[in-house]
């Protein structure tokens, strides 16, 4: 993606959308948590203020651009390298867009504003939100998301408990599971209960599957998501893998590009960013899907991570 498309990447392909065209409403690491597990490091400005980041008209001229080209995409998804919502305009982006396309509308976000009920408004013009719950006690939110000082548990749980009874569209409720912090049978038997509140259209667990801010952040294993799986009922299901590999769009041939690089010297997301000029959201996405073809390797050297060719 050239500099000039900074805030748009993709589209790419996502393990839940499809192909998914990505919008970035905040500057890198802008968020009002720090989860042990986030795949792009530790936040750089934590915070809760609302305000127009990055101009609405540049991200919607952009977007005109790139709906002119013949590209698959099944989701626009405001997702990026921090938290969405904390865009004042998120509400005035996804009415502009509704008349630009019939592509569906995707919201990821760690729920933490939804206590604000203008921004439970605004949200109310997408198709598809897919908050995430990780805890259910203030002291293993405090642990695995370290949020804002201003976020509080309760008040968080209420927003999302508040949005259900608002908004029509679909909700998708991810809970990240991270070994030996949110997965004892206390912690899942409450979590259990306060999604059967929430009543969301699904339920998605997800675990640890890239490399995580923290060291001591693990996944847990396949059987015991499984035995979490049933235990939270018929709308639970576990993140797939992406599975349209014969589709999936490389205008750019990134992939030799990521592997051209990192046979050259190895390398950091952040770096490989840089050198190819495409958003970090969008190269962990071929990452993962170059580790996944045995086609390259990641190692940690001097607390950070690194790219490598496969060696076996």
């Amino acid at each position: 993606m050239s500099a000039n498309k900074s805030h748009i990447y993709g589209p790419v392909p996502s393990r839940r959308l499809g192909f998914s065209l990505g919008i970035d409403l905040v500057p890198y690491k802008t968020c009002s948590y720090d989860c042990i597990y986030c795949q792009l490091g530790k936040t750089t400005n934590k915070t809760i203020e609302r305000k127009e980041y990055i101009p609405k008209d540049a991200i919607l001229s952009q977007l005109d651009e790139i709906l002119k080209t013949n590209h698959a995409i099944d989701y626009i998804t405001f997702s990026g390298s921090g938290e969405p919502t904390l865009n004042s305009s998120l509400g005035e982006l996804l009415k502009e867009i509704k008349k630009m396309t019939k592509i569906k509308l995707a919201v990821l976000t760690n729920g933490s504003l939804l206590s604000d009920p203008g921004l439970r408004t605004e949200l109310l013009s997408a198709d598809l939100v897919v908050p995430s719950l990780d805890a259910a006690t203030s002291e293993t939110f405090s642990r695995i998301n370290r949020p804002h000082s201003a976020v509080e548990f309760d008040r968080m749980v209420t927003g999302l408990l508040k949005f259900r009874e608002e908004f029509k569209g679909d909700i998708w409720l991810e809970v990240m599971f991270v070994k030996e912090i949110n997965d004892n049978i206390k912690e899942i038997g409450l979590l259990n209960f306060i999604i059967s509140k929430i009543n969301p259209n699904r339920i998605q667990l997800n675990t640890v599957v890239r490399p995580p801010t923290e060291k001591y952040c693990h996944p847990i294993n396949e059987s015991e998501l499984q035995r979490i799986k049933i235990s939270f009922g018929k709308n639970c299901e576990i993140i797939p893998e992406f599975k349209a590999k014969a589709k999936r769009p490389c205008p750019e041939d990134v992939e030799e590009q990521i592997l051209e690089l990192v046979r050259r010297r190895p390398s950091t997301l952040l770096d490989i960013s840089a050198c190819l000029g495409i958003h970090p959201n969008e190269v962990i996405k071929w990452l993962s899907l170059l580790q996944k073809d045995n086609k390259i390797n990641y190692i940690e050297y001097r607390n950070k991570g690194y790219y490598k060719p496969w060696e076996g």
